[in-house]
Protein backbone atom coordinates (compact mmCIF):
# COMPACT_ATOMS: atom_id res chain seq x y z
CA UNK A 1 0.00 0.00 0.00
CA UNK A 2 1.18 3.30 -0.83
CA UNK A 3 1.06 6.08 1.92
CA UNK A 4 2.42 9.77 1.64
CA UNK A 5 2.21 12.26 4.11
CA UNK A 6 -0.07 15.50 3.03
CA UNK A 7 0.24 18.32 5.31
CA UNK A 8 -0.35 17.02 8.96
CA UNK A 9 -2.56 14.20 7.38
CA UNK A 10 -1.51 10.91 6.17
CA UNK A 11 -2.99 9.95 2.55
CA UNK A 12 -3.47 6.59 1.68
CA UNK A 13 -4.91 4.33 -1.42
CA UNK A 14 -7.16 2.31 0.50
CA UNK A 15 -9.64 2.91 3.57
CA UNK A 16 -8.79 3.67 6.87
CA UNK A 17 -10.37 1.51 9.52
CA UNK A 18 -10.32 3.03 13.29
CA UNK A 19 -11.01 1.16 15.98
CA UNK A 20 -11.35 1.71 19.46
CA UNK A 21 -11.52 -1.41 22.16
CA UNK A 22 -8.98 -0.82 24.68
CA UNK A 23 -8.78 -1.42 28.26
CA UNK A 24 -9.42 -5.10 28.60
CA UNK A 25 -8.87 -8.25 26.43
CA UNK A 26 -12.73 -8.62 26.32
CA UNK A 27 -12.45 -5.21 24.10
CA UNK A 28 -9.21 -5.62 22.39
CA UNK A 29 -9.49 -9.01 21.11
CA UNK A 30 -12.59 -8.19 19.00
CA UNK A 31 -11.36 -4.98 17.41
CA UNK A 32 -8.35 -7.10 16.76
CA UNK A 33 -10.18 -9.44 15.26
CA UNK A 34 -12.03 -7.17 13.02
CA UNK A 35 -9.00 -5.43 11.85
CA UNK A 36 -7.24 -9.24 10.92
CA UNK A 37 -10.64 -9.52 9.19
CA UNK A 38 -10.63 -6.46 6.98
CA UNK A 39 -7.10 -7.09 5.99
CA UNK A 40 -8.32 -10.20 4.47
CA UNK A 41 -10.88 -9.07 2.80
CA UNK A 42 -9.28 -5.68 1.46
CA UNK A 43 -5.20 -5.98 1.94
CA UNK A 44 -4.78 -2.27 0.71
CA UNK A 45 -6.77 -1.54 3.94
CA UNK A 46 -5.16 0.15 6.68
CA UNK A 47 -6.32 -0.26 10.67
CA UNK A 48 -5.47 2.13 13.29
CA UNK A 49 -6.03 1.13 17.12
CA UNK A 50 -7.11 3.87 19.68
CA UNK A 51 -6.08 3.48 23.68
CA UNK A 52 -4.23 4.57 26.24
CA UNK A 53 -1.21 4.27 28.01
CA UNK A 54 -3.08 2.05 30.95
CA UNK A 55 -4.52 -0.70 28.96
CA UNK A 56 -3.40 -3.84 27.44
CA UNK A 57 -3.53 -2.59 23.96
CA UNK A 58 -0.08 -1.68 24.40
CA UNK A 59 0.95 -5.20 24.74
CA UNK A 60 -1.35 -6.61 22.34
CA UNK A 61 -2.25 -4.14 19.36
CA UNK A 62 1.81 -4.09 18.31
CA UNK A 63 2.01 -7.51 19.03
CA UNK A 64 -0.68 -8.31 15.99
CA UNK A 65 1.37 -5.43 13.59
CA UNK A 66 -1.24 -2.63 14.24
CA UNK A 67 -0.34 1.03 14.89
CA UNK A 68 -1.37 2.27 18.01
CA UNK A 69 -2.38 5.68 18.50
CA UNK A 70 -2.99 7.03 22.69
CA UNK A 71 -5.50 9.71 24.05
CA UNK A 72 -5.96 10.67 27.62
CA UNK A 73 -8.36 8.33 29.31
CA UNK A 74 -11.83 8.96 30.26
CA UNK A 75 -13.04 6.04 33.29
CA UNK A 76 -16.34 6.65 34.34
CA UNK A 77 -16.49 7.49 38.11
CA UNK A 78 -18.87 4.06 39.81
CA UNK A 79 -19.95 6.74 42.43
CA UNK A 80 -20.20 9.97 43.07
CA UNK A 81 -17.07 12.06 44.51
CA UNK A 82 -14.46 14.23 43.36
CA UNK A 83 -13.60 12.85 40.22
CA UNK A 84 -16.91 13.16 38.77
CA UNK A 85 -16.24 17.12 38.84
CA UNK A 86 -13.62 16.55 36.68
CA UNK A 87 -15.07 14.39 33.86
CA UNK A 88 -16.53 17.28 31.54
CA UNK A 89 -13.05 18.73 31.35
CA UNK A 90 -11.32 15.46 30.65
CA UNK A 91 -13.95 14.59 28.02
CA UNK A 92 -13.22 17.64 26.71
CA UNK A 93 -9.25 17.21 26.44
CA UNK A 94 -9.64 13.11 25.06
CA UNK A 95 -12.16 14.38 22.48
CA UNK A 96 -10.27 16.52 21.34
CA UNK A 97 -7.08 14.52 20.94
CA UNK A 98 -9.17 11.74 19.17
CA UNK A 99 -10.10 14.18 16.54
CA UNK A 100 -6.54 15.02 15.61
CA UNK A 101 -5.61 12.07 15.32
CA UNK A 102 -9.15 10.55 13.25
CA UNK A 103 -7.81 13.89 10.83
CA UNK A 104 -4.06 13.00 10.74
CA UNK A 105 -4.42 9.28 9.76
CA UNK A 106 -7.48 10.08 7.25
CA UNK A 107 -10.23 7.76 9.16
CA UNK A 108 -12.51 6.82 7.29
CA UNK A 109 -14.75 4.74 9.84
CA UNK A 110 -14.37 4.25 13.55
CA UNK A 111 -15.48 0.37 14.83
CA UNK A 112 -16.03 1.01 18.70
CA UNK A 113 -16.28 -1.85 21.05
CA UNK A 114 -17.35 0.15 24.23
CA UNK A 115 -15.01 0.66 27.26
CA UNK A 116 -13.79 3.94 28.03
CA UNK A 117 -11.25 4.29 24.70
CA UNK A 118 -14.66 4.70 22.80
CA UNK A 119 -16.39 7.11 24.06
CA UNK A 120 -14.26 9.93 23.36
CA UNK A 121 -13.71 8.07 20.05
CA UNK A 122 -17.92 8.24 18.84
CA UNK A 123 -18.03 12.00 20.20
CA UNK A 124 -14.79 12.76 18.11
CA UNK A 125 -16.06 11.00 14.75
CA UNK A 126 -20.01 12.26 15.37
CA UNK A 127 -20.38 14.00 12.64
CA UNK A 128 -17.23 13.69 11.01
CA UNK A 129 -16.85 9.87 10.16
CA UNK A 130 -19.01 7.11 9.88
CA UNK A 131 -19.71 5.01 13.26
CA UNK A 132 -20.26 1.80 13.42
CA UNK A 133 -20.77 0.15 17.02
CA UNK A 134 -20.68 -3.49 18.36
CA UNK A 135 -21.76 -4.61 21.52
CA UNK A 136 -19.93 -7.86 22.82
CA UNK A 137 -21.76 -8.28 26.06
CA UNK A 138 -25.40 -9.51 27.07
CA UNK A 139 -25.93 -5.85 28.78
CA UNK A 140 -24.74 -2.90 27.17
CA UNK A 141 -22.70 -0.52 28.44
CA UNK A 142 -23.18 3.36 28.75
CA UNK A 143 -20.10 4.45 25.75
CA UNK A 144 -21.58 2.13 23.52
CA UNK A 145 -24.93 3.15 23.96
CA UNK A 146 -23.84 6.99 23.72
CA UNK A 147 -22.33 5.59 20.64
CA UNK A 148 -25.30 3.83 18.75
CA UNK A 149 -27.56 7.24 18.96
CA UNK A 150 -25.77 8.38 16.01
CA UNK A 151 -23.83 5.27 14.52
CA UNK A 152 -24.52 4.16 10.71
CA UNK A 153 -24.88 0.67 11.94
CA UNK A 154 -25.24 -1.53 15.21
CA UNK A 155 -24.55 -5.02 16.05
CA UNK A 156 -24.31 -7.23 18.94
CA UNK A 157 -22.95 -10.23 19.73
CA UNK A 158 -26.46 -11.92 21.58
CA UNK A 159 -30.15 -10.78 21.38
CA UNK A 160 -31.45 -8.55 23.89
CA UNK A 161 -28.79 -6.37 24.75
CA UNK A 162 -30.19 -3.69 25.47
CA UNK A 163 -29.44 -1.51 21.91
CA UNK A 164 -32.87 -1.20 19.85
CA UNK A 165 -32.80 -2.64 16.16
CA UNK A 166 -29.12 -4.20 16.98
CA UNK A 167 -28.41 -6.62 14.25
CA UNK A 168 -27.05 -9.79 15.97
CA UNK A 169 -23.62 -11.35 14.62
CA UNK A 170 -21.47 -12.41 17.77
CA UNK A 171 -17.91 -11.59 18.80
CA UNK A 172 -15.76 -11.43 16.08
CA UNK A 173 -12.87 -13.77 17.08
CA UNK A 174 -9.32 -14.46 16.46
CA UNK A 175 -8.84 -16.58 13.06
CA UNK A 176 -6.73 -19.13 14.61
CA UNK A 177 -9.69 -20.11 16.91
CA UNK A 178 -12.62 -20.40 14.37
CA UNK A 179 -11.06 -22.38 12.22
CA UNK A 180 -9.30 -24.71 14.89
CA UNK A 181 -9.31 -28.31 14.28
CA UNK A 182 -9.35 -29.65 17.73
CA UNK A 183 -9.27 -33.23 16.28
CA UNK A 184 -6.46 -32.79 14.78
CA UNK A 185 -4.12 -31.09 16.97
CA UNK A 186 -5.33 -33.05 19.77
CA UNK A 187 -2.56 -35.13 19.82
CA UNK A 188 -0.03 -32.57 19.99
CA UNK A 189 -1.64 -30.04 22.46
CA UNK A 190 -1.99 -33.32 24.78
CA UNK A 191 1.68 -33.52 24.25
CA UNK A 192 2.74 -29.85 24.71
CA UNK A 193 1.26 -29.99 28.35
CA UNK A 194 1.75 -33.72 29.62
CA UNK A 195 -1.09 -34.49 29.21
CA UNK A 196 -2.80 -38.24 28.98
CA UNK A 197 -3.01 -39.04 25.03
CA UNK A 198 -6.32 -40.76 25.66
CA UNK A 199 -7.75 -39.97 29.22
CA UNK A 200 -10.89 -37.29 29.26
CA UNK A 201 -9.20 -34.12 30.21
CA UNK A 202 -10.96 -30.96 31.65
CA UNK A 203 -9.55 -27.73 31.08
CA UNK A 204 -10.09 -24.69 33.76
CA UNK A 205 -9.11 -21.44 33.93
CA UNK A 206 -10.79 -18.22 35.14
CA UNK A 207 -9.04 -15.29 33.46
CA UNK A 208 -5.93 -13.80 33.09
CA UNK A 209 -5.29 -13.41 36.63
CA UNK A 210 -6.66 -16.70 37.65
CA UNK A 211 -9.89 -17.06 40.42
CA UNK A 212 -9.26 -18.14 43.81
CA UNK A 213 -12.49 -19.50 44.11
CA UNK A 214 -12.20 -21.44 41.34
CA UNK A 215 -8.82 -22.67 42.06
CA UNK A 216 -9.83 -23.98 45.38
CA UNK A 217 -13.15 -26.11 44.37
CA UNK A 218 -11.22 -27.93 41.24
CA UNK A 219 -7.90 -28.39 42.96
CA UNK A 220 -9.80 -30.01 45.98
CA UNK A 221 -11.68 -32.29 43.95
CA UNK A 222 -8.48 -33.64 42.42
CA UNK A 223 -8.80 -37.22 44.61
CA UNK A 224 -11.97 -37.74 41.97
CA UNK A 225 -10.40 -36.45 39.34
CA UNK A 226 -8.14 -39.12 39.84
CA UNK A 227 -10.49 -42.21 40.43
CA UNK A 228 -12.53 -41.27 37.67
CA UNK A 229 -9.34 -41.38 35.13
CA UNK A 230 -9.86 -37.84 34.06
CA UNK A 231 -7.08 -35.25 33.42
CA UNK A 232 -7.15 -31.78 34.27
CA UNK A 233 -5.33 -28.85 32.56
CA UNK A 234 -5.53 -26.32 35.38
CA UNK A 235 -4.23 -22.37 34.64
CA UNK A 236 -4.78 -20.83 37.95
CA UNK A 237 -3.06 -17.71 37.31
CA UNK A 238 0.61 -16.06 37.51
CA UNK A 239 -0.30 -14.64 41.48
CA UNK A 240 -1.83 -17.93 42.45
CA UNK A 241 -0.71 -21.25 43.28
CA UNK A 242 -2.41 -24.65 43.22
CA UNK A 243 -0.94 -27.81 45.34
CA UNK A 244 -2.35 -31.03 43.96
CA UNK A 245 -0.77 -34.47 45.09
CA UNK A 246 -0.13 -36.63 41.70
CA UNK A 247 -1.69 -40.07 42.30
CA UNK A 248 0.11 -42.88 40.57
CA UNK A 249 -1.14 -44.42 37.43
CA UNK A 250 -3.54 -41.59 37.04
CA UNK A 251 -4.21 -39.07 34.55
CA UNK A 252 -1.78 -35.89 35.21
CA UNK A 253 -3.49 -33.88 36.99
CA UNK A 254 -1.30 -30.04 35.39
CA UNK A 255 -1.04 -26.57 37.25
CA UNK A 256 0.14 -24.48 34.78
CA UNK A 257 0.13 -19.68 35.99
CA UNK A 258 -0.86 -18.77 32.39
CA UNK A 259 -2.05 -20.33 28.83
CA UNK A 260 0.23 -18.87 26.34
CA UNK A 261 -1.26 -21.27 23.67
CA UNK A 262 -5.05 -21.45 23.69
CA UNK A 263 -5.54 -22.70 20.80
CA UNK A 264 -3.68 -25.90 22.05
CA UNK A 265 -5.34 -25.69 25.44
CA UNK A 266 -8.89 -25.74 24.04
CA UNK A 267 -7.48 -28.45 21.50
CA UNK A 268 -6.55 -30.70 24.72
CA UNK A 269 -9.44 -30.66 26.53
CA UNK A 270 -13.20 -32.35 26.28
CA UNK A 271 -14.70 -29.97 28.60
CA UNK A 272 -13.49 -26.73 30.17
CA UNK A 273 -14.76 -24.57 33.53
CA UNK A 274 -14.19 -20.99 33.28
CA UNK A 275 -15.77 -17.76 33.76
CA UNK A 276 -18.46 -16.60 31.44
CA UNK A 277 -16.66 -13.32 30.10
CA UNK A 278 -18.58 -12.20 26.25
CA UNK A 279 -15.28 -13.08 24.92
CA UNK A 280 -14.86 -16.57 26.70
CA UNK A 281 -17.92 -17.91 26.41
CA UNK A 282 -18.00 -16.84 22.50
CA UNK A 283 -14.61 -18.73 22.01
CA UNK A 284 -15.36 -21.99 23.90
CA UNK A 285 -18.82 -21.90 21.91
CA UNK A 286 -16.96 -21.22 18.68
CA UNK A 287 -14.35 -24.20 19.13
CA UNK A 288 -17.37 -26.73 20.74
CA UNK A 289 -16.28 -27.00 23.92
CA UNK A 290 -18.92 -28.24 26.48
CA UNK A 291 -18.55 -25.63 29.30
CA UNK A 292 -18.93 -25.15 32.82
CA UNK A 293 -19.62 -21.20 33.29
CA UNK A 294 -18.66 -19.60 36.78
CA UNK A 295 -19.94 -16.18 36.59
CA UNK A 296 -17.92 -13.54 38.34
CA UNK A 297 -20.15 -12.71 41.53
CA UNK A 298 -19.24 -9.12 41.08
CA UNK A 299 -20.31 -6.43 38.38
CA UNK A 300 -24.02 -6.18 36.95
CA UNK A 301 -24.73 -9.68 36.41
CA UNK A 302 -23.36 -9.65 32.87
CA UNK A 303 -21.33 -12.73 32.98
CA UNK A 304 -24.79 -14.90 33.82
CA UNK A 305 -26.39 -13.06 31.10
CA UNK A 306 -23.60 -13.91 28.63
CA UNK A 307 -23.42 -17.61 29.43
CA UNK A 308 -27.35 -17.90 29.24
CA UNK A 309 -27.70 -18.51 25.48
CA UNK A 310 -25.50 -21.47 25.60
CA UNK A 311 -26.51 -22.95 28.25
CA UNK A 312 -30.39 -22.75 27.31
CA UNK A 313 -29.21 -24.62 23.98
CA UNK A 314 -27.71 -27.23 25.87
CA UNK A 315 -24.10 -26.66 25.43
CA UNK A 316 -23.41 -25.17 29.25
CA UNK A 317 -23.96 -25.70 32.82
CA UNK A 318 -24.29 -22.63 35.10
CA UNK A 319 -23.35 -22.72 38.80
CA UNK A 320 -23.03 -19.50 41.17
CA UNK A 321 -19.09 -18.76 42.52
CA UNK A 322 -20.57 -19.47 45.92
CA UNK A 323 -22.00 -22.86 45.23
CA UNK A 324 -18.82 -23.90 43.19
CA UNK A 325 -16.99 -26.49 46.09
CA UNK A 326 -14.89 -29.42 45.45
CA UNK A 327 -18.30 -31.75 46.43
CA UNK A 328 -19.75 -29.79 43.92
CA UNK A 329 -17.03 -30.53 40.90
CA UNK A 330 -17.02 -34.37 42.32
CA UNK A 331 -20.72 -34.46 42.49
CA UNK A 332 -21.52 -32.54 38.82
CA UNK A 333 -18.35 -31.80 36.77
CA UNK A 334 -16.51 -35.34 37.31
CA UNK A 335 -19.68 -37.41 35.55
CA UNK A 336 -19.98 -34.49 33.09
CA UNK A 337 -16.30 -35.19 31.74
CA UNK A 338 -16.70 -38.75 32.31
CA UNK A 339 -19.78 -39.02 30.10
CA UNK A 340 -18.79 -38.55 26.23
CA UNK A 341 -22.15 -38.97 24.83
CA UNK A 342 -23.12 -36.30 26.68
CA UNK A 343 -20.37 -34.26 25.82
CA UNK A 344 -21.41 -34.60 22.11
CA UNK A 345 -24.30 -33.64 22.05
CA UNK A 346 -23.32 -30.59 24.50
CA UNK A 347 -20.62 -29.84 21.33
CA UNK A 348 -23.55 -29.94 19.34
CA UNK A 349 -25.23 -27.65 20.76
CA UNK A 350 -22.74 -25.08 21.70
CA UNK A 351 -21.58 -25.06 17.88
CA UNK A 352 -24.67 -23.76 17.07
CA UNK A 353 -24.77 -20.83 19.05
CA UNK A 354 -22.97 -18.49 16.56
CA UNK A 355 -19.55 -16.50 16.42
CA UNK A 356 -17.45 -18.45 13.88
CA UNK A 357 -18.20 -16.10 10.86
CA UNK A 358 -18.63 -12.49 13.11
CA UNK A 359 -15.27 -11.56 12.33
CA UNK A 360 -15.92 -11.29 8.56
CA UNK A 361 -19.44 -10.46 8.87
CA UNK A 362 -18.34 -7.44 11.00
CA UNK A 363 -15.54 -6.50 8.28
CA UNK A 364 -17.67 -6.77 5.65
CA UNK A 365 -20.60 -4.41 7.52
CA UNK A 366 -17.27 -1.55 7.82
CA UNK A 367 -16.49 -2.03 4.17
CA UNK A 368 -20.01 -1.52 3.22
CA UNK A 369 -20.52 1.35 5.50
CA UNK A 370 -17.39 3.21 4.18
CA UNK A 371 -18.53 2.65 0.49
CA UNK A 372 -21.42 4.62 0.55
Amino acid sequence: MEVTLSGDRLAHNGPCVVVAGGGTAGHIEPALALADAVKRLRPDARVVALGTERGLENKLVPARGYPLELIPPVPMPRKPSPELLKLPLKVRESVKRTREILERVGADIVVGFGGYVSLPAYLAARGRVPIVVHEANAKTGLANKVGAKFAERVVAAVPDSGLSDAEVIGIPLRHSITTLDRAALRAQARAHFGLHPTAPTLLVFGGSQGARSINNAVSGAAPAFARAGIGVLHAHGPKHTVAVQAVPGAAPYVPVPYLERMDLAYAAADAVLCRSGAMTVAEVSAVGLPAVFVPLPHGNGEQALNARPVVAAGGGLLVPDEELTPQWVADNVVPLVADRARLAAMTAATLGSGHREADEVLARIVLEVIGK
